[in-house]
């Protein structure tokens, strides 16, 4: 062991077959036989109905922005810069400043045809430039585009006005359905639905299990950063029902064991922290750079799916969502049935379309003490309009409840332009100073 080191470390057992799943679905991106689309179908239904298409492929631009950002910065400076001369600014979100300009490329990275879209569904979310993100792609290829509505208010709860939203949310989907059938000739496979609800309900619970032990388990036996390898297997990255649940079962089986045995990620944790959305993907490097001090990252409320997974509890608590299986007296018998179950409060990734103001606000701090955590690290992005919605307002909550906080700036994720890692070293070398820590000596 290093010096230092008071926890055994192992590498991850599950992550041969990580990469199986994710070479399969880049795979099914490439193939000719296939209908590739742009967008996100599992939005508000508490699925992905795309998959119940045969021929259907449904990519959103975060998975596929982020892994050309993470394997290949130089190709991804060419795809933005390819976007920029043709009159998108440096302002828009990263992700698609890298998808426009493979598009415009023609080609992605190994020298291989860009995956044409024949289809755009942009992701409904409340951060509103995924609304814009159809609009190139739609405009390049003159493509069919369709519009899933995201529904949410402030306010008192309104039982009424869910009821509505909920109803045109159905409509929405059926719309989209119908008109893909019609124009692509394809059969949507209603007696699927039931596997993908399954599917996507055994995923979450694995989830959330694998954040209950990262949080309640010192040293935790898994960091964010090898959570961000796999996290979107069976949600944006697309993998058949049966594999999605064998291998979140594994993941969650393997963490447990890990926790149990006190295998840990960071052999010589003493400090935990968590961020706030994810990283740069470009330069993960500043994870690693953090285990020299002894600290682990535990994640955001992106990587553990915050508002799907936790909620407030009746008793004011912050805990586990409850999401149920199929209740008895919830008739499934028709197409119109299934997204109308989907959309219900029960079932719903994000529960009611109500959102207070106490969201922004508190939850990153409910969070962080749920994950045990001693400090924070919040950057500041330019780009991508909600990213840093009540940022500086959170820092303040998080110093409140005792944690101590660092900000850092930068582009977007899937942007490196205006991130100066050198300054990030330099500021993370200051704050785990501040904290009285120095760096394990190694040898």
């Amino acid at each position: 062991m290093a010096k230092g080191q008071v926890w055994e470390t192992r590498p991850l057992e599950f992550w041969d077959f990580a990469k199986e799943l994710r070479a399969g679905w880049q795979k099914s991106i490439e193939s000719k036989e296939n209908v590739v689309g742009q967008g996100n179908c599992g939005g508000d239904t508490g699925f992905d109905w795309s998959q119940a298409f045969p021929a259907l492929t449904v990519i959103e631009d975060n998975p596929v922005g982020a892994m050309m950002q993470n394997k290949n910065e130089p190709y991804a400076r060419r795809a933005r810069l390819a976007s920029e001369v043709r009159g998108w600014g440096r302002e828009i979100c990263g992700y698609q400043g890298n998808c426009w300009g493979g598009q415009f490329l023609g080609y992605i990275e190994d020298g291989t045809a860009w995956p044409r879209r024949k289809l755009v569904i942009p992701m409904p979310c409340v951060c509103d430039q995924h609304a814009k993100r159809g609009q190139q792609a739609r405009d390049f290829e003159n493509m069919p585009q369709w519009m899933s509505d995201r529904f949410i208010y402030f306010g008192e709860y309104d039982e009424e006005r869910e009821k509505a939203m909920m109803e045109h949310k159905v409509y929405c989907n059926m719309k989209i359905i119908n008109d893909i059938e019609r124009i692509f000739g394809q059969k949507f496979d209603d007696d699927k639905v039931p596997e993908l609800m399954n599917a996507n309900k055994a995923r979450s619970e694995c989830s959330k299990e694998i954040s209950r032990i990262m949080a309640e388990t010192i040293p935790t036996p898994l960091s964010v950063k090898d959570l961000y390898s796999v996290y979107t297997i069976g949600g944006l990255t697309k993998v058949d029902p049966e594999d999605t649940v064998k291998f979140w079962k594994m993941v969650r089986d393997e963490v447990q064991w890990r926790a149990d045995n006190h295998i840990a990620a960071v052999g010589n944790e003493r400090f935990r922290w968590i961020e706030a959305h994810p990283p740069s993907w470009h330069y993960m490097k500043y994870y690693r750079y953090m285990e020299d001090y002894g600290a682990v990252c535990l994640g955001s409320q992106y990587s553990h799916g915050v508002g799907s997974n936790y909620d407030m509890q009746p008793d004011g608590s912050f805990g586990f969502r409850t999401e149920p299986a199929y209740p008895a007296d919830t008739p499934i018998e028709t197409r119109e049935d299934i997204f109308r179950f989907g959309a219900t409060p029960r079932v719903r990734p994000n529960g009611s379309m109500k959102v207070d103001e106490y969201i922004y606000r508190n939850r990153i701090v409910d969070f962080a003490k749920f994950m045990q955590a001693d400090g924070a690290l919040l950057p500041i992005w330019r780009h991508g309009v909600g990213c840093t919605l009540t940022r500086k307002e959170q820092a303040m909550y998080l110093r409140e409840a005792g944690l101590s906080v660092m900000h850092y700036e930068g582009s977007q994720p899937g942007d490196r332009n205006d991130l100066d890692e050198k300054r990030l070293l330099d500021q993370l070398d200051t704050w785990m100073q501040s904290l009285g820590f120095r760096k394990f000596d190694k040898n």
